[in-house]
């Protein structure tokens, strides 16, 4: 029966009866100076401006004996010197099972129009991942529901991998097969600095009713501050966090980091961070591994957290900071292409540069010289495919690309296949396309 109770005494719990109020001393571009908080306040605390306007959140991004400086959730024009701040203190999110089917703000607030009831215990958004001495390696190769996936590309139990591809290529539709088809107890959704117009039909009609009975979804739009977009993936990974210590498999999908790198790029800019790494300030690249990190298998006795962090890339350029970044973190890198998603392949994968590090050991000796094998000939016929489009090809002139022009229609049409009967039996069609 205390379980019925958690969520009033989780209310009760957060009532304050004091109340800590500084004043605006200054008003910059985009930050206010505060005063009477810098005894009390803690940096990265939040806090609640009243103004003309309204009420506005805002968190401490920089402390000095003189006061404390607050970037605000949103505009501030009508704010006026000596409006009142109050301390609201260290920003954390409380999850509870009844969050499952839900579509959330980062701040734990329901989208859906239905009252969301509060768990029993607080999180930090910036928890530390667990001791790497004491974590589990990685686990079991999991079915996913798409044959590329349960074959060449394993995905096993606590991988983190990135999707890299651009706009348009088919991201989000491959995101939405793997919260129906990977095999998890429960699935995160992270969607940072998404177009509005486009949550409900993710959810609606990308994910379905199939994908939004195990999952979590947690949104900022990208007309949301800067706060509020980076929060969305520290919320999304403590809710996946809060399950993982239940003991439970989660799947963590973020779409997508470079949002999420763009907004800190923000707040940190706007805290006095000088911007070096092609536009991106330094802590960028930790704020980045913190994040990928706190994913991955959990202690003995805890569940485990496989992640699938999308990276949009501009122009296929996999040496911008963040697909840099996160490549070099990761066990595994998809890379979607834009020419094999205007031909009408779809997942539009390129597989040769691609790779998943839970290879050779997630796959038997007879499955690696399938992968191996797949591999050399998609990479034969690569090679040669301008002079066989072109006529310039002679047939006999180098038997492997011989080979690889009968096999490939088969090998292609292999990688858009969906894996309804698990992978076992995607093996199988593998092996035929390559006439085993």
């Amino acid at each position: 029966m205390v379980g019925c109770f958690d969520p009033l005494l989780a209310e009760i719990r957060d009532l304050r009866f004091v109340a800590r109020i500084g004043r605006v001393e200054d008003l910059g571009r985009g930050t206010l100076a505060v005063t009477g908080l810098e005894d009390v306040a803690l940096l990265g605390d939040r806090v609640s401006i009243r103004s003309a306007i309204g009420v506005t959140g805002g968190e401490i991004v920089g402390l000095a004996r003189s006061g404390a400086l607050v970037l605000p959730d949103g505009p501030m024009e009508g704010a006026a010197l000596g409006d009142p701040v109050e301390l609201v203190g260290a920003a954390s999110i409380s999850p509870d099972t009844s969050w499952i089917g839900r579509i959330l703000d980062p701040y734990g607030r329901p989208l859906d129009g239905r009252p969301l009831l509060r768990g029993a215990q607080p999180r930090a958004l910036r928890a530390t991942p667990p001791p790497a001495a004491q974590r589990r390696r990685l686990g079991r190769r999991l079915a996913t529901g798409t044959a590329i996936f349960d074959t060449l590309l394993p995905l096993v139990r606590g991988q983190r991998i990135g999707l890299f591809a651009g706009s348009g290529v088919g991201k989000s539709s491959l995101l939405a097969k793997f919260a129906r088809g990977v095999e998890a107890d429960l699935v995160v959704i992270a969607l940072i600095g998404e177009r509005g117009r486009e949550l409900r039909e993710f959810t609606e009609h990308i994910l379905g009713p199939g994908g939004m009975a195990r999952s979590i979804v947690v949104t900022a739009t990208s007309d949301q501050p800067a706060l509020t977009r980076r929060r969305c993936a520290w919320t999304a990974m403590a809710v996946a966090e809060h399950f993982r210590d239940q003991g439970l498999h989660v799947l963590l999908l973020a779409d997508s980091v470079t949002r999420f790198a763009e907004a800190h790029r923000e707040v940190a800019v706007a805290s006095g961070e000088a911007a070096s790494l092609r536009g991106y300030p330094p802590s960028t690249a930790h704020t980045i591994m913190a994040l990928a990190e706190r994913a991955g298998p959990g202690l003995e006795g805890a569940g485990d957290i496989t992640a699938v962090f999308s990276v949009l890339v501009a122009g296929s350029d996999m040496e911008e900071p963040v697909a840099d970044i996160l490549r070099g973190v990761l066990d595994g890198h998809v890379v979607m292409d834009r020419a094999i998603a205007e031909r009408g392949r779809f997942p539009a994968i390129d597989l040769l540069r691609s790779v998943s590090r839970s290879l050779p050991e997630a796959a038997t000796a007879e499955e690696n010289c399938l992968i191996a094998d797949c591999r050399r000939f998609l990479a034969a016929y690569d090679r040669a495919e301008m002079m066989i489009q072109a006529g310039l090809y002679v047939k006999g002139s180098d038997p492997v690309v011989d080979q690889a022009i009968r096999l490939w229609p088969g090998l292609d049409g292999f990688l858009a296949e969906d894996a309804p009967d698990g992978v076992a039996a995607s093996f199988r069609r593998l092996a035929s396309c390559l006439g085993r």
